[in-house]
């Protein structure tokens, strides 16, 4: 069996695209949910999965972490902290992303017969030839999975990722995130204010519950509160232009 984890970002779109036009199976397709995804991620699944059923392929499903069905916002607001990247770790990512289709894989029928058989799904990793340090001369099997990323055996970069979605008929992803996610960077941030301003209050209510000592915020080195203020003031020296009234060469 094939397995793909879908990030719906530019490289794991670009992989199902390029498994179809190489004509390779592709059996099941992940995307774990953390319950606080950007709004433009949950819509490009939705466009993904209109184009994976017209040309024959299997749905995207979606796992989420088990247990008390709390999202990794609402466990943030809980323990008065931070996504686990703030503080240079990545447990939410094993937590959210890892641990959902583990347990998927673990209790799916057709896995556990393979599994019974001595055989190993192969787990399709989409890291593209520009990045090849992320998975060259590293063994990444195990009893379970046979892993490969065909991005790096095929030589696709990211131009070349680009070029495939393209050819597909499918608009380029954004960037696949949660929305209070700590890399985001400066415009990213900004950004999110300025399209999505009812989750950038959601973010900064979860900065300004959690007790800090060791970062600023979000941002780790500085607060999304305090960028999103200088923002702010900064605008308010630029107040928006006022037609003045004059003639514009149309009709009266």
């Amino acid at each position: 069996m094939v397995l793909v984890s879908y990030g719906a970002g530019t490289n794991s779109t670009a992989l199902l695209v390029e498994m179809r036009e190489r004509g390779e199976p592709v059996d099941i397709i992940l995307f774990a949910d953390t319950g606080g995804e950007r709004p433009e991620v949950y819509a490009y699944i939705q466009t993904m999965n209109d184009w994976l059923e017209s040309n024959g392929m299997p749905q995207i499903v979606i796992v989420r972490k088990g247990g008390n069905g709390e999202t990794l916002e609402e466990n943030c607001l809980r323990k008065n902290m931070l996504p686990s990247l703030a503080y240079g770790f990545k447990s939410c990512s094993q937590k959210y992303k890892i641990a959902p289709q583990d347990k998927f894989c673990n209790n799916h029928p057709d896995i556990r017969a393979a599994w019974a058989r001595g055989k190993t799904v192969t787990k399709l990793i989409g890291y593209d030839a520009d990045e090849p340090h992320r998975w060259l001369g590293k063994n990444w099997d195990t009893p379970k999975y046979t892993f490969r990323a065909p991005l790096v055996e095929w030589d696709m970069g990211r131009d070349e990722c680009v070029a495939a979605i393209r050819r597909a008929g499918l608009p380029l992803p954004g960037k696949s995130s949660c929305f209070f996610c700590p890399a985001s960077r400066k415009p990213e941030i900004l950004d999110l204010a300025a399209k999505h301003p009812d989750l950038m209050e959601r973010a900064l209510k979860m900065e300004a519950n959690a007790q800090l000592t060791t970062v600023k915020g979000l941002g780790r080195r500085f607060a999304w509160a305090d960028l999103i203020k200088s923002a702010e003031d900064q605008a308010n020296l630029f107040p928006p232009e006022i037609d003045c009234g004059c003639y514009d060469g149309g009709a009266d």
